[in-house]
């Protein structure tokens, strides 16, 4: 664009002139403006133009190919046996080890916040110092399990759900510990979620040291409350339904039996299996607790509901009558039993009254009914809100060794008790 040369004619007043002139000078100064910003954005969006440009057409001939090959698209179902099949969590070599599951990464410890929940978060460990101390245990025969990975968790969560935990709000929700959510997420990740990670490494690689041993127990474990896109309940991940669906695939099992016997209903693994005929649940639980979740209540194929106060007696006629039931109903090929202790007298959410050895008796009439009929057991320790519950739980393994429930064959010949 150029503009002409101004000749100033006598009928022309000066004045006109230096106007013409003003409006060149402003019309160019800021025509080398518009230039400038221009080139800087050009230099600036280019790349990122570029960059679109290849995308898209990347995203075309993906898309373009995909369309043309629809048999190359991987169902959901595919999927998951995929994720299943590469994982290494059953990879721990158990061979000359007693199928108890621990790491002492699964305690949780950090600045007291913990004990803001009245659930015990270090009695995983106490568990095993107990049983070490009395001669039932040695260190190096326990199995220490792999971390669940992101991979891995894919098998039964949501992308959306497991991306929703990098948030330390959601965390703290979950957990019910709020000043959980003032924390930045990356330590929140590893004082709180790695634990639990590990811990579901220790359920999924349980089946199959039940399905090479007869049983197996895991430590911790037992996080009931949480399906495949919400957790709750102080559970942040789905273990129990993950252990299953990995004994689907990589055992060859095709009928399991979860039999849950912690006081708050299990509604996690009933939302996730709700219509598979694959899994039958036994559920005997308070009603007048958390999480009164009615539409998980109907997936239960055995309700068994027992009242706020019920006694040790009491519980146990129901819980006789309900293994029967559970016997005729259904033949299972793997057993997972949530071993909630907060059944006991005291505890104070579980609003029931069984003692210490109405809970031993418990665990005895689980893995008996299991054992008589060849069926693999796994053990998840669960819920269970009193300072006594890690002594419980020690002192109900060393009866399952007495009563000959539990035991194993190592490599040097020797019969051993745990």
């Amino acid at each position: 664009m150029t503009f002409p040369l101004l000749t100033l004619s006598p009928q022309q007043p000066f004045w006109k002139f230096r106007t013409h002139r003003v409006i060149a000078n402003t019309t160019e100064s800021t025509r080398n403006l518009c230039k400038s910003t221009l080139y800087l954005f050009l230099a600036l969006a280019t790349p990122f133009i570029a960059y679109r440009c290849f995308n898209s057409s990347t995203m075309f001939w993906s898309s373009s190919s995909s369309s043309s090959q629809p048999a190359t698209k991987i169902d959901a179902e595919s999927l998951r046996r995929q994720r299943i099949n590469s994982s290494k969590l059953y990879q721990p070599d158990a061979s000359s080890k007693v199928p108890v599951i621990y790491s002492s990464y699964y305690d949780i410890s950090f600045l007291g916040i913990e004990k803001l929940h009245p659930f015990d978060s270090s009695k995983w460990g106490r568990i095993c110092r107990f049983l070490m101390s009395e001669g039932y245990l040695e260190k190096n025969s326990i199995v220490d399990p792999l971390e669940a990975s992101t991979e891995d968790l894919l098998v039964v969560h949501t992308e959306a759900y497991l991306n929703s935990l990098k948030n330390s709000v959601n965390v703290a929700r979950i957990t019910e510990v709020p000043p959980v959510a003032m924390l930045p997420n990356w330590l929140v990740q590893m004082k709180v979620l790695y634990p639990f990670r590990r811990q579901v490494g220790g359920t999924v690689l349980a089946a199959k040291l039940a399905k090479d041993q007869g049983w197996a127990i895991n430590v911790g474990g037992g996080f009931h409350h949480c399906s495949g896109d919400r957790g709750g309940g102080f559970c942040a991940y789905a273990d129990i339904s993950l252990c299953i669906h990995f004994a689907f695939v990589r055992l060859n099992i095709s009928r399991v039996m979860i039999i849950d016997l912690d006081a708050h209903q299990g509604n996690g693994h009933e939302r996730d299996f709700g219509n598979d005929e694959r899994v039958y649940i036994l559920d005997m639980y308070n009603p007048g607790i958390y999480p009164f979740d009615m539409t998980a209540r109907n997936y239960i194929n055995q309700k068994v509901e027992v009242m706020t106060g019920t006694t040790t007696d009491e519980y146990l006629k129901q819980l006789d009558k309900a293994l029967a039931v559970a016997g005729s109903n259904s033949a299972p090929e793997l057993i997972v039993y949530n071993a909630g202790t907060d059944i006991l007298d005291g505890d104070p959410l579980g609003g029931l009254k069984v003692s210490p050895d109405g809970v031993i008796q418990r665990d005895e009439k689980v893995f008996r009914f299991a054992r008589e009929r060849n069926i693999p057991i796994v053990m998840v320790t669960s819920g269970g809100y009193m300072k006594t519950s890690a002594r419980v739980i020690a002192n109900s393994i060393i009866n399952l060794s007495k009563k000959g429930l539990i035991e194993t064959n190592v490599h040097s010949g020797r019969k051993i008790m745990i």
